[in-house]
């Protein structure tokens, strides 16, 4: 594989991933906490790992896989930046609510629910894209999708017995994930 599909994977995961640890995350302890959400992140790391497996530093993607990952990775970096920015002092790794938490509906919040999954999918296709076998990274989408149902239903849960119809009102108006797929 060329140095430069190097430098793509590598800057595209590393920009991604900047957006999260520039933040100050929730440390407080919450009015309520689903740690079944950590299984599902388990579930999303089998479908990353799966992706890397094979022999792809022998490979030699083509032109439109390359563009195809840049593309990915650009959109993974711009929702995990303006979906932390969004978030602020609510951004937290375990799925949970405080007394005070609102709910956020701006930014990419207003396109999807769930932003940074729908980043972390990004950065699975922009490297998929890039590097794996049809017959790996086909099974990791699955795998992947998988794990964030997990996550995104117990989110939903959380978020709904805190802010009732609100939330399922925008569960109604706004996708979990992908645009446009309820």
């Amino acid at each position: 594989m060329p140095a430069y599909d190097y430098l793509i994977l590598a800057a595209g995961w590393l920009v991604w991933f900047l957006a999260f640890p520039h933040k100050r995350w929730n440390q407080g302890s919450p009015a309520r906490r689903d740690n079944r959400s950590r299984w599902g992140l388990l579930v999303q790391v089998v479908s990353y790992v799966l992706i890397w497996q094979g022999h792809f530093w022998t490979r030699h993607p083509t032109p439109v896989r390359v563009a195809l990952s840049v593309i990915f990775f650009v959109l993974a970096t711009l929702l995990s930046w303006t979906a932390t920015n969004a978030l602020g002092r609510h951004l937290r790794f375990d799925a949970a609510v405080t007394a005070d938490h609102e709910l956020i509906r701006t930014g990419p919040y207003a396109i999807v629910r769930h932003p940074i999954y729908a980043s972390m999918l990004a950065v699975l296709l922009g490297t998929g894209s890039m590097i794996a076998a049809p017959v790996l990274f086909i099974p990791a989408v699955v795998i992947f999708l998988i794990g964030t149902e997990i996550r995104v239903r117990t989110e939903d849960s959380l978020l709904a017995s805190h802010f009732g119809d609100r939330f399922r009102d925008y569960q109604q108006e706004v996708p979990a994930y992908i645009p446009l797929v309820r």
